[in-house]
Order: structure tokens, then sequence, then C-alpha cells
């Protein structure tokens, strides 16, 4: 599968941009669980041996929405706010590189579940007409798990954007686990079921980034465009991330008050 370790920090490597890229592509042991022609996306999803929550992915085809267009949507963390309704709290932690950086995200769930977070490690790569977005899940010593949250764990996420004459390819695959004491029955249901709605809301989020970026006091203070942009950015030291042992458990469940 993915060669980015949980819990491990390390700078991506083309072989795992080729793992991400041949997951998204390749279709053998996947079941197609949504296809819709009108909406132009499929959604997948597959089992592996080493979590009960299952790997989905999908593809989409936006008509109107330009390949650099989306990789800035999927980057720019101040128009994630705008967006994201389930995000509480977006914070990058720094960077290793300027094509690999360290951050922490809280999401809120619907009662009674909990709400989660991550400590995530991003890279990407940008080819031009391909762009490649990949996570996983990592530690940092300043980012335990926090009291209310329950630490989900990203095995991995990616995003392929790829250049179309009247807009761009749209590739995405996750594997998480959720964490806590939710079925996996339940996790992969809800999910291959709001997989297509999270699709359609990043597309209208697509159609309204350039008015929204432009109206911004700096609107070109795009990091992981311009590297020279994060030099004044924190520093990752590996040693804060990989010598904590293993991706913490929850200290929390579900069920407790």
């Amino acid at each position: 599968m993915n060669t980015m370790e949980v819990g491990v920090v390390k700078i991506a490597e083309d072989s795992d941009f080729c793992m991400l890229k041949w997951l998204v592509d390749d279709h053998e042991g996947w079941k197609l669980d949504y296809d819709s022609k009108s909406e132009n996306i499929k959604v997948w999803t597959k089992s592996t041996n080493f979590t009960s929550f299952k790997m989905v992915k999908i593809h989409t085809v936006f008509q109107d929405v330009n390949a650099n267009t989306m990789f800035d949507v999927l980057h720019d963390p101040d128009y994630r706010k705008q967006w994201d309704e389930h995000m509480m709290m977006s914070k990058e932690i720094g960077y290793l590189n300027p094509n690999n950086d360290v951050g922490y995200y809280a999401l809120s769930c619907p009662a009674p579940v909990k709400n989660r977070d991550f400590v995530l490690q991003r890279s990407w790569l940008d080819m031009g007409d391909e762009k490649l977005i990949i996570n996983h899940s990592v530690n940092h010593k300043d980012y335990a798990p926090r009291k209310g949250f329950i630490r989900a764990v990203s095995y991995l996420t990616g995003f392929v954007i790829r250049k179309r004459d009247t807009g761009c390819f749209l590739g995405y695959i996750s594997q998480t686990d959720p964490k806590g004491k939710l079925p996996s029955w339940l996790v992969n249901k809800i999910t291959q079921k709001f997989a297509p709605r999270v699709v359609k809301k990043l597309k209208r989020a697509a159609e309204g980034y350039e008015e929204w970026k432009f109206s911004q006091s700096n609107p070109m203070n795009k990091p992981w465009i311009y590297p020279e942009l994060t030099l004044d950015s924190p520093r990752i030291n590996v040693s804060d991330c990989n010598n904590l042992g293993h991706i913490k458990q929850d200290v929390e469940t579900d069920e407790e008050n």
C-alpha cells in the first residue's frame, strides 16, 4: 500500500506520489458504489487487511474549474474557513521543506459523536498539467490529544488533479480511522453516502475562489506555489515528531459524557 508510514515524518519521494497515482487510476479489487453520469461522479470502496475502515476513492471532472484553482482551493487554509463548515481549527505547525509541512486540523461532528482532530504531514508536487497532494497522520510533541476531541488517523489521503481542455479531473482517495467507538460498518456507509456531497461542495468552493482571493489584502500569498514565502515559517524538528512512538490512541470515546 502506501509507503508513507503512519507516525513517521519524512520527505515524500517519487515512489509515494507514484503510489498515489496508481491507487487513483487502478480499479482492480475496487467496488463501484456510486456512478452518476449527470453529476460526473464515481465512488469506489475497497477493503484492506490492516483496518476495518474501507478505502474510498472518488473520480470527478469539473468542467469549468481550472486545475490551478483547484490546487489552490485544496491548499488555502484561509479559504477553507469559508467553505468547510465542519472545520473548527486549522494550524500550520511548520515546514519540513517548501513541499512538505505538518499541521493540525480539528473538525466538528454531529452529537452525540465527539469532535475529531488530526496531526497531518502533507506533501505536494506540482508538475504543471498534473498536481498531487498526499497526507498521513503523524505526531507532534506540542499537539497531544485534547480534551473533548478524539484523535483520528489518516492512513492515506490524497488528491490527483489533472488539467483538461475545459476544466480539470479530480481524483481523491482516503483511508481514515475516526477512532472512538464508532462501528466500522456505520462509518463506511456514511462515508459512501456523503462522498458525492463533498465533491459538490468542493466544486462550489472552487467556483468562488478567484473572486474571494483577489478581494484579500494579499492575493499572491500562496506559499504552496511560491516557496520563498515559506522562509519565515517555522521549521519542523523531526525529533519532535518521530520519537513519540506510534500514533497515540484516543483518550476519550464517543460514549463518555
